[in-house]
């Protein structure tokens, strides 16, 4: 990999970033997916190259965090074991969201596998791709009923049926649950995101890095006619089309697949945190009860598919003895938070151990919400609004937020400079039918 990777403030694999407890290399899945083999690799290398904390992201890639010296015997055993890009300038690019049960869940319109391979290798190899922030990303949805529809992408492709024939409905700047722009045959998918990308590139001037850049100066509508005049064949009208709503916490639990007798079996990481032995014993789970691979997911969670339906009980016994959450009545995997200030120098409060203290009260009360700790303004846990967000304000002290599709950024401002107890019995006080969703 001779090729040079350019300046950014992301970690990628072959570019770690200094923070406050060592180095961070992200290591980004495709469709979050990961064998086993490679998940023991991750493992072995945390241990023996940094500080043994190994991170689930939202966006169903895996971080490792407290990198020292030996930062390239890290870079080169991740790469031996298959988890690097095809070229170093590709890494940054390959920022393609999947769902967490693409190719397996039961209400799936296509398997979108194939063409997310498609995708992520002409990312890859495609130079002038490669100028591309590493932060632009798209999302291909298959219409499964396990998605995360809430986190926005620069170009978003979703599947549905019309007249016997699947076509890709695709919108920018936004989510799946927007309005879609229009659609093309899903033959055609491949094109239209060579040509979006293409013309992206084209019309953006160098500091609008991100969609939603262009489309604040470039109305979409002009977008979408240059668009059209690059396709093979005409865009297709789809008005009135609406995805519908995935269902709710369907990373968390046992649940079928398409395959009879197949189940996937889903724990949430603690605060999206996993030590080298955690990630070890759930790779011999992979190995042992199903087809010795794992699934990472949006919400900081992973699944273990292709578990005989007899296996999972015993399968999520022995995932709660390794320190997962199993279980939706448990408070903490409810709870986001970010690295809090034990690792960034952003970081105004420890937010992971302030989410446990919260956790524990909520537990302590009977309720599990979605709670969104974050150290500071930038939201570098949660790439879509929580139902409440803690904002930091000094060490233990956060203003509260409720989401308000009304409002931008966090919803409204409920109240400030609250300690956890406080923030708390602020969250307790609030009607369920605001935060139980």
């Amino acid at each position: 990999m001779s090729t040079a990777i350019r300046p950014s403030a992301c970690p990628g694999l072959l570019r770690i970033v200094p923070a406050l407890d060592g180095g961070i290399c992200r290591i980004k899945l495709a469709g979050g997916a990961i064998s086993a083999t490679q998940a023991l690799a991750v493992a072995e290398a945390a241990q023996a190259y940094a500080g043994g904390v190994i991170e689930a992201t939202n966006r169903a890639n895996l971080q490792i965090r407290g990198i020292g010296a030996e930062h390239q015997a890290l870079i080169a055993k991740l790469l031996a074991a298959g988890l690097g890009p095809t070229s170093a300038a590709g890494d940054d690019v390959r920022n393609l969201m999947l769902s967490p049960s693409a190719g397996i869940d039961p209400l799936r319109l296509l398997d979108t596998r194939p063409l997310a391979g498609q995708i992520l290798e002409t990312l890859q190899s495609h130079p002038r791709f490669h100028e591309l922030s590493a932060k632009f990303a798209v999302q291909l949805d298959g219409g499964e009923a396990l998605a995360m529809l809430e986190h926005h992408h620069d170009l978003w492709l979703a599947a549905l049926e019309r007249d016997g024939q699947l076509l890709l409905a695709f919108g920018l700047a936004g989510c799946p649950v927007d309005k879609p722009v229009a659609a093309v045959p899903l033959e055609q998918g491949h094109e239209l995101l060579v040509a979006v990308l293409e013309l992206f590139l084209e019309q953006a001037l160098p500091e609008q890095t991100r969609m939603r850049h262009l489309l604040a100066q470039m109305p979409v509508s002009d977008f979408v006619a240059l668009l059209d005049q690059r396709l093979s064949r005409p865009l297709l009208n789809i008005d009135g089309w609406q995805r519908p709503a995935a269902a709710e916490g369907l990373h968390l639990g046992t649940y079928p697949q398409s395959d009879s007798g197949r189940v996937y079996v889903g724990a949430v990481t603690p605060l999206g945190r996993l030590d080298p032995d955690v990630l070890k014993g759930v790779a011999q789970l992979a190995q042992r009860y199903g087809d010795a691979s794992l699934r990472f997911t949006p919400w900081q969670s992973l699944l273990l598919p292709f578990i005989a339906l007899a296996d999972a009980p015993a399968v999520t016994a022995q995932l709660s003895q390794l320190g997962l959450l199993c279980s939706p009545g448990q408070a903490l995997a409810h709870l986001i938070a970010c690295t809090g200030s034990n690792g960034c120098g952003k970081a105004l409060a420890e937010t992971k151990g302030d989410a446990v203290r919260l956790a524990a009260l909520l537990q302590r009360h009977g309720r599990c919400l979605d709670v969104h700790l974050s150290a500071c303004s930038r939201s570098c846990a949660a790439a879509h609004v929580a139902a409440a967000t803690l904002l930091a304000v000094a060490p233990g002290r956060y203003d509260v937020y409720f989401r308000d599709a009304a409002q931008p950024g966090f919803g409204t401002l409920h109240a400030r400079n609250l300690s956890i107890e406080a923030a708390e019995a602020v969250l307790e006080a609030r009607p369920r039918s605001h935060l139980d969703d």
